[in-house]
Order: structure tokens, then sequence, then C-alpha cells
């Protein structure tokens, strides 16, 4: 069993892999055979933290959500490896009209159907997908701090959240005595980085948030696979990943992902990934893999060490 280095996850006192695996693709990009020996896998080579949401896949024609939940709660039951991985799924997106948002009482609702399909009686890390405006903080995070209290969530988490509402939710946590967000998941990487480092950065690091970031690998530019308008055909999104992404901005990313990884003879995809990693107030990055190829290249990621140099030059090439 391959070890890799472990952070601890904010201040919840669990530890966690360097890299988070991302639960999308079961139920969606992997079937259930498939999604099986992924999660044995993981489990066998060290990135051991799985990240899902009660919506996932929803989006996936036939789905109505759920799937994702569904295989790792099958799995769970037959390996008997719930011991062995930190789980965390997420609350809010919605599942149908009535099955949306932070209302205290759909929470609650939402968190059984989870743990239900999820097949296990507690969650690590359950996460407010996205903000719920016309619900207020205080009572979502009321709702969050009795489940903890309850046993059935060990820690929260918020994904999406502004920095000024989020940095009022950790408020209103204080004065009132509540359970407070311990995490965040926001979208950052080496394209994508406005948005976490102009100010939800600073709230993250006040308060000791753990930070798992999603579209680390900006939906698979900065693998490298998408270098011309004629790629766009290499997967399902890769017309939108072309639109947003091949841009002079994006292929000087790319050049100084090249350079770094012909360096240390590693792809551009762990070079991405290593570069977030390095960055101290980020604890582990979202990562997903459909093959155990490309699992290894992502594990491969937690292994590089990058020089100062090297990461500064990521940072001018992508500013």
């Amino acid at each position: 069993m391959s070890q890799v280095e472990t952070r601890q996850l904010g201040d919840t006192g669990i530890q966690v892999p360097l890299l988070t695996f991302g639960g999308n693709v079961f139920g969606w990009t992997l079937d259930q055979e498939q999604s099986f020996s992924l999660l044995d896998a993981l489990v066998e080579k060290g990135l051991w933290f799985i990240d899902t949401a009660d919506v996932y896949s929803r989006w996936a024609p036939g789905n109505k959500g759920g799937e994702s939940e569904t295989i790792i709660g099958n799995w769970l039951k037959k390996s008997g490896k719930r011991d062995r991985i930190v789980l965390a799924t997420k609350v809010g997106m919605e599942l149908s009209p009535e099955k949306t948002g932070l209302k205290p009482q759909y929470i609650r609702q939402a968190v059984e159907d989870s743990l239900r399909r999820l097949q296990t009686d507690y969650i690590d890390l359950y996460q407010a997908h996205r903000d719920d405006e016309d619900t207020p903080l205080a009572e979502t995070l009321a709702a969050f701090d009795s489940l903890i209290k309850e046993g059935k969530v060990r820690a929260i988490g918020a994904s999406n959240y502004s920095a000024p509402r989020l940095q009022e939710a950790l408020k209103i946590s204080e004065e009132q005595g509540l359970a407070h967000y311990a995490t965040l998941q926001p979208e950052y990487n080496l394209y994508d980085r406005e948005g976490y480092e102009s100010a939800l950065e600073a709230v993250a690091t006040q308060h000791g948030l753990g930070v798992i970031n999603y579209y680390s690998l900006a939906s698979g530019f900065l693998s490298g696979k998408y270098r011309s308008a004629a790629d766009a055909s290499k997967s399902a999104r890769g017309q939108g990943v072309v639109e947003k992404y091949l841009n002079p901005r994006g292929l000087k990313i790319l050049a100084s992902l090249d350079e770094i990884s012909q360096a240390h003879n590693v792809t551009p995809t762990q070079v991405a990934l290593a570069w977030q990693i390095a960055r101290p107030s980020i604890t582990a990055p979202i990562v997903s893999a459909t093959s155990l190829a490309q699992l290894d290249d992502l594990i491969g990621a937690t292994q590089l060490r990058l020089t100062p140099e090297e990461i500064e030059k990521l940072a001018q090439a992508s500013s």
C-alpha cells in the first residue's frame, strides 16, 4: 500500500492525503464495476479522501442525482472499508424543485438520504454545496450543529461561498456557539486564480480553514491535452474548455508547465497540481480519474517538489 503524505484538514483533527478524489465520475463516466475497482485502487494507493455530493451525477442522461453516493455506499458495504476512507459529501444544489437549498428541515431530510445511499452512519465532512441567501445563516448553521452533536457528521464545510458571506457565517458560529465551517471548497487552479486569491484566501488563512479546491486542472486544460481548436473533440467537455482557456494567457501557462515538466521528467498535470499543493493555504486539491493510469499520474503530483523559482515562474505565467 503506497503512502501519500497527509495534512490536517483545517481544525477538524482529520488527516487527509495531499489530494482529494472527486467522486462525480462514479455513475457518470464510470459504471458501478469500474467505480469499485477505482475505489479499491484509491485506498491501496493512498488517495482515500473522497468527495462527492447528493446531486452527482444528476446532469447525466437518465440520472436523477444520488448515483455517486449510491455507488460509494454499495462499495463500502461490499468492501468493508469505511474506516479506511475519509468521506465528504454536500447538500444544497437542486435535486428537484422541492429538494434544494439550506433550510434546516431540508438539511435534515438530505443528510438522512445521503447516509442511506452511502450505507454509513456518519459523514466525515458535510458541506453546504452553495450559499442559500434565502435562509438565514444562523438557521443553516444550527441545523449542521445538531447533526454534529448527534454524531451523524464530524465536521462541516462551505463550497461556493463569497468571502463576505463566509466571513459572516464564521462570525455567527463564533457568536452563537455553533459548529463552524472548517473547510472551504472554491474553484482554483493556475488559470482561475482571482476568485480565490483576491478575497477568499485571506478568510481561509485567517480562520485556519482547510481548502479543497475544485477544477484544479481547469477541466483538463492544464493536463496539456487541449492545445488547438481541433482538440475540442477529445472529450465531452472539450468545446467549452477550448473556448474558455485556449487563448494567449492559457498558452503561456501551458508553455511554462511544459518547460518545468520536461525538467523534472513528469507530466504537466503533475506540475499544475504540485504548484497548488505547495501553496500554504491549500490543503488538498480535488482531482478525478477514470483509469488506473490516470490515477498513477495524479499520485505522481504528491511526490513532486517544485523549487521556489519554478513556483514563481508559474505564478508569473498565469498572472
